[in-house]
């Protein structure tokens, strides 16, 4: 099956608004790509495009080795499967996922068995007979779903297709999601807003942001080495701690040095061989779970604390730096509780303080 290429791909609605600028992209055949960002970033411009449903302003968009930019949506053998589920009220299920072959002019001695399977894949066989208003939330889905399949296309888009579901759906569904991928062997794009999503989901993920992307990479890395500023913000719950300050000389060799929180770099870390001039504004970053308590004399005073169950969110003072950590629920810690904490500096972050925010080192 075919992948996707966005060849520096722009667009820009009437009035001068800037929603997708200087897009390069190559995404895989049968791979699962999340774009994620905020609402605004051009994300669902993007799929669209894809679908014919908007036209590039520049650049060109191809699936596989054909050049669709200027094709209309039926002749792309795309299927778009919307946040809303945009089922026919007043068809049976079986008929919903039966009305794309219809409009395509499948004979009718072949719908049978292509509905069929379809319905035997989503499970769906039982309800078949049904009306989209006797079915729950994560059925509609599934229909929409079906409905998009039946068609056999080369490239599923799916636009926020979970965000109607309760938590409790919504987990459920990505997990079919990720079944169903595996069984079709089908490029699918999927959008959303929401970063568990795109976690647990994809191949990899391309994060944009006003209309740019900021990185494309696997999960993993983009958690661990994050490209920029922006992406490490937007990326993990809760969200990295980012501090200001500069390169300098600590106690114990090079590395970072804020009002309040400064650390050394240890040997092998990233960016110890590229840790620019002292003085230079950098951020650093901290992930919530390299934030602990260990004995010694207090430096903090606890803020807040969140129980979750199996761990708490603890908002720390540090001076006059407010840093959040993952801690372990058999830690023990009350409001206004002094405490000593400590850095995992193997860990930390640390990018360009430069408008740009580029992370420093690889």
């Amino acid at each position: 099956m075919p992948g996707v290429i966005f060849e520096r791909v722009r667009k820009i609605f009437p009035g001068g608004s800037v929603a997708v600028e200087g897009l390069d992209l190559e995404i895989r055949a049968q791979e699962f790509v999340s774009l994620l960002g905020p609402s605004g970033c051009g994300k669902t411009t993007t799929l669209r495009m894809i679908a014919g449903l908007e036209h590039p302003t520049a650049g060109r968009i191809r699936v596989g080795e054909r050049d669709v930019t200027d094709l209309p949506p039926a002749k792309r053998n795309v299927a778009m499967v919307f946040q809303s589920y945009a089922l026919y009220p007043h068809m049976t299920i079986e008929q919903n996922i039966e009305y794309p072959l219809r409009k395509r002019g499948v004979p009718a001695a072949e719908r049978g068995a292509m509905i069929a399977k379809t319905l035997d894949l989503l499970d769906l066989t039982a309800l078949r007979a049904r009306k989209p208003r006797q079915l729950s939330g994560g059925q509609q889905q599934r229909v929409a779903l079906g409905r998009a399949i039946v068609r056999e296309p080369d490239v599923f888009l799916l636009d926020e297709p979970l965000s109607n579901l309760d938590a409790k759906l919504r987990a459920q569904m990505r997990a079919e999601l990720i079944e169903l991928q595996r069984r079709l062997s089908r490029t699918m794009i999927y959008v959303t807003h929401d970063q568990l999503e795109a976690m647990t989901m994809s191949h990899r993920i391309a994060i944009m942001s006003k209309g740019v992307l900021q990185q494309f990479d696997t999960p993993e890395a983009i958690y661990r080495r994050p490209a920029n500023l922006f992406v490490a913000g937007f990326v993990g719950s809760p969200a990295m701690n980012l501090i200001a300050g500069r390169a300098g000389e600590t106690a114990e060799g090079l590395g970072f040095i804020g009002d309040d929180v400064r650390t050394a770099l240890p040997e092998g870390h990233p960016a110890r061989l590229v840790l620019p001039p002292p003085g230079t504004g950098l951020r650093l970053g901290i992930r919530p779970e390299d934030v602990r308590c260990v004995p010694g004399e207090p430096n903090a005073v606890v803020a807040l604390v969140e129980p979750t169950g199996h761990e708490s969110i603890v908002i720390f003072r540090w001076g006059g730096t407010r840093l959040v950590a993952r801690v372990d629920s058999e830690t023990r810690l009350a409001a206004g509780e002094n405490v000593r904490l400590q850095i995992r500096a193997a860990n930390v972050h640390l990018f360009h303080d430069d408008g740009e925010g580029r992370r420093v080192g690889p």
